[in-house]
């Protein structure tokens, strides 16, 4: 077997690519091991819709508001203006990318990655098929890495170690009789308790809803706070579907290709989102960025161009990422300060900024009065010059 293209991973990342440069002509192939649910809270917002022609059927709930949560039960419900977040279903929504990108013309297999042979001055990829369990072959051009936070393709690039959030979440049957509970809100827990340095959340996915946490400290018990989140929204006696964990990575790697043959992409490369741990959307642009990339390698020939996956996918939403770094290390890592962030949430200029901003997956346009007022009341939070206020 020969191939332009072989893609590891076929959650959205990889899928993304697989189909892009089916649909481009390439002879592709998409590996992916079969049977594993993406830990996910599972919120899509309107560009990732948009520019990925994700069909409504796939959508479970749409979501019109959101509640933040303070560490002393105050909260803040901000509406969405001009439209909703989507919620999807991992394994329906992952396996319906895998099939699109079937149908564009990619090889589906299924099997356990293993290694890249060049011994003969060629690449060829070496995985387990799920089936038979022998050790299969195939000659490939380029490799895009597309196996999740603990890629083992990530291996053939000479990649920084990346913190990671360890997220868990339990699928629950959708509550019908639960006062505070809302089929078309998203609930966004910043508290201690849950956990001391992320969130908690109580997402609805239609006829189910994903409650969880995360946190990037080892000794902190995912399934205790979790139980302490589900006794405080009041689903501690919700039916359990499932229970699901993973890590997730909040810094984009220094380097996604190795200069040779190479590329990575979504949560391999590091593309989700501080602060709000979104991974979704920025998968499926990590994938088109890796895809053309790897296109424009195999049109030119010359493995520099491997880095354009980076450089373009950076360019459009490096500054997005730095902020929600930087409003992830002043905000989380304290109850005061995570009351003072809730509290800056009742300003109609922050909630607009925020979600246009989500929705959009682009910072706002500068309005010098708003965006001075909004620095004013962040920097009085901060300083500790003014204090929360609730109305």
């Amino acid at each position: 077997m020969k191939y332009d293209a072989f893609v590891v991973g076929g959650g959205p990342a990889g899928s993304t690519a697989a189909w892009d440069m089916a649909r481009a002509g390439l002879k592709v192939a998409l590996l992916d091991r079969a049977g594993r649910i993406k830990p996910c809270g599972g919120a899509i917002p309107p560009r990732l819709i948009r520019d990925f022609d994700i069909p409504d059927h796939l959508l479970v709930a749409k979501i019109t508001s959101a509640r933040m949560i303070s560490p002393t039960g105050r909260f803040v419900d901000i509406p969405i203006e001009n439209g909703f977040v989507g919620m999807v279903d991992r394994e329906d929504y992952d396996e319906w990318l895998r099939e699109r990108a079937g149908k564009a013309g990619a090889d589906r297999i299924t099997g356990t990655w293993l290694r890249i042979e060049r011994d003969s001055g060629k690449t060829v990829v070496v995985w387990r098929d799920k089936v038979t369990g022998e050790e299969m072959k195939a000659e490939t051009r380029v490799v895009i890495g597309a196996d999740g936070a603990n890629s083992q393709v990530r291996n053939e690039v000479p990649a920084t170690k990346i913190p990671l959030v360890f997220a868990y979440h339990e699928i629950i049957k959708a509550p019908t009789n639960v006062a505070n509970y809302d089929p078309t809100r998203c609930d966004v827990y910043y508290d201690g308790r849950i956990s001391p340095d992320f969130y908690g959340w109580v997402f609805p996915h239609g006829k189910t809803a994903s409650i969880g946490m995360g946190t990037e400290l080892p000794d902190v018990s995912l399934k205790d706070c979790t139980a302490l989140l589900r006794e405080m929204s009041g689903l501690a006696g919700e039916e359990t579907i499932r229970k699901e964990g993973a890590p997730i990575p909040l810094q984009p790697l220094d380097v996604w290709d190795n200069g040779k043959d190479v590329v990575l992409s979504g949560d391999a490369a590091g593309v989700v989102a501080p602060s709000s741990g979104e991974g979704i959307y920025y998968a499926h642009a990590g994938g088109r960025y890796a895809a053309e990339a790897a296109m424009a390698f195999l049109k030119s020939g010359k493995p520099a161009d491997l880095k354009l996956a980076r450089a373009g996918f950076m360019k459009e939403h490096g500054t997005v990422f730095k902020v929600l770094r930087m409003m992830q290390d002043k905000y989380y890592h304290s109850d005061e300060r995570r009351e003072r962030f809730v509290s800056l949430c009742h300003d109609v200029d922050v909630q607009r900024m925020t979600f246009e901003s989500y929705m959009n997956k682009k910072m706002t346009k500068f309005q010098p009065m708003k965006n001075l007022k909004i620095g004013f009341k962040n920097l009085a939070h901060l300083s500790g010059l003014v204090s929360p206020q609730w109305t």
